[in-house]
């Protein structure tokens, strides 16, 4: 047995089927297109139809599994999965932040726990928390009445799970699952390359545009993809003015003893800051400034010089983005984002784009990134700009403060119309619980 009975859920298991889920969006269509309570009969039955299925999705429960709880110091790890979690409740879920007690830490489960309670309570998910153990041991004691175990939670009606070390004992716990591929590409090749292991789910999505398509440059592991958006919270990432000389930013680690085989059967990094090497005189071309939060360590000493020697401002991530908050001002703070990618998503062509580009987005920040290859709907210039080498790079800065007013604009109708935590949610619960 794994964790505690002490709360126990027990929703109704709506075995939704697709028709629930047309017939509510259809008449939540119906009820906003109306220009009046009085357009008809048929806009009255709309709203019926609208509110007593969303009396139904309401009765939904989803757990989100995160990996969270040994990252609290990071707020950008965090907001990977509030994300995600804020979009189930604005669709009208009831939402469980489900996690494993980090072993071999000097915090105790207690102290884990009530860290993750304090990051949470703004989000009003600090009472909605489960454990695991790595062992698949009862809760401890000390933890009785604070948080529920996995027995509590098992039949809730789906599992989102967004990571990817929940143990297999965990996941077989629920009858419905959804694995969230958000690394496309690196997920599939450490499958089948480097012997990693991913528990069966019933249902799998990814955040990649080729993952499971033909001509995609990786396996699809024998498994059925669906494509879904990364998502965020446009509701809690609202648009935030700011004017020069407000900088260009990003946040990011930068040496994290990444390497991937390449086509040649070497290892070659694949670090952020291999990414940033062909742009490091980027600076000396643009008029914009431009600063990097990275999560330095004393061996990088002598990159923090070379970048601020290149025209870089450059500051600890952990003074900018310790906490959710922190790292939510810090963003809409900025004038926009500028970054590079790791050099395999240049390699794997998947048109993936970072989960933190969509919180400069949503907050009205235009984003100059590298380009990820073809898209079926991210523009190269508008809103998002993304770029090949670097006389491209500086040509879309100046044209970004050139033009910056329509382009934040552009940037937070992109969030609305692609990325929104709610309508990605949606998705995810009409091909997963139909």
């Amino acid at each position: 047995m794994i964790g505690s009975e002490r709360q126990v859920f027990r929703p109704k298991s709506l075995r939704l089927k697709w028709g629930y889920w047309e017939l509510w969006s259809a008449s939540w269509r119906a009820v906003r297109h109306s220009s009046s309570p009085n357009d008809g009969a048929g806009s009255k039955r709309g709203q019926r139809i609208y509110e007593y299925l969303g009396q139904i999705i309401m009765n939904t429960t989803v757990c989100i599994s995160a990996n969270s709880i040994s990252y609290l110091g990071h707020g950008g790890q965090m907001w990977v999965y509030l994300n995600w979690c804020l979009g189930f409740k604005e669709s009208g879920c009831q939402v469980v932040w489900l996690e494993g007690i980090a072993p071999n830490t000097s915090k105790s489960p207690l102290e884990q726990l009530s860290g993750l309670q304090n990051r949470l309570k703004p989000y009003g998910l600090a009472d909605r928390i489960a454990l695991w153990t790595q062992d698949g041991a009862p809760l401890p004691a000390e933890l009785a009445g604070s948080c529920m175990g996995i027995d509590a939670v098992a039949d809730v009606d789906l599992l989102v799970n967004l990571n990817y070390a929940t143990p297999a004992a965990v996941v077989d716990r629920f009858r419905r699952s959804a694995l969230i591929d958000i690394d496309p590409g690196l997920l599939q090749i450490w499958v089948s390359e480097y012997d990693f292991s991913v528990p069966r789910h019933t249902h799998y999505f990814s955040t990649g545009e080729t993952v499971g398509q033909p001509g995609a440059k990786f396996s699809d592991l024998g498994l059925k993809w669906h494509y879904v958006p990364p998502a965020v919270s446009v509701d809690w990432w609202r648009p935030a003015r700011t004017q020069p000389p407000a900088p260009f930013t990003t946040i990011s680690h930068w040496s994290s003893y990444d390497w991937l085989r390449g086509e040649d059967g070497q290892l070659h990094s694949n670090e952020k800051r291999a990414g940033f090497m062909p742009f490091l005189d980027l600076p000396r071309h643009t008029s914009q400034t431009l600063e990097l939060a990275l999560w330095l360590v004393e061996k990088d000493a002598l990159d923090r010089a070379m970048l601020q020697e290149r025209g870089w401002r450059v500051r600890d991530s952990s003074a900018v983005s310790s906490s959710p908050q922190d790292y939510q001002r810090y963003i809409q703070g900025s004038l926009g984002e500028f970054s590079c990618v790791k050099p395999s998503c240049i390699r794997f062509q998947n048109a993936w784009i970072s989960d933190r580009t969509l919180c400069y987005l949503a907050s009205g920040k235009p984003a100059v990134v590298q380009h990820t290859g073809p898209s079926r709907f991210l523009p190269d210039a508008a809103g998002l700009f993304r770029f090949q080498d670097l006389q491209q790079a500086a040509t879309y800065l100046e044209t970004t403060a050139a033009d910056y007013d329509r382009q934040c604009r552009l940037a937070r109708q992109l969030a609305e119309e692609f990325f929104d935590a709610k309508k990605v949610a949606t998705s995810i619960l009409e091909r997963a619980l139909s």
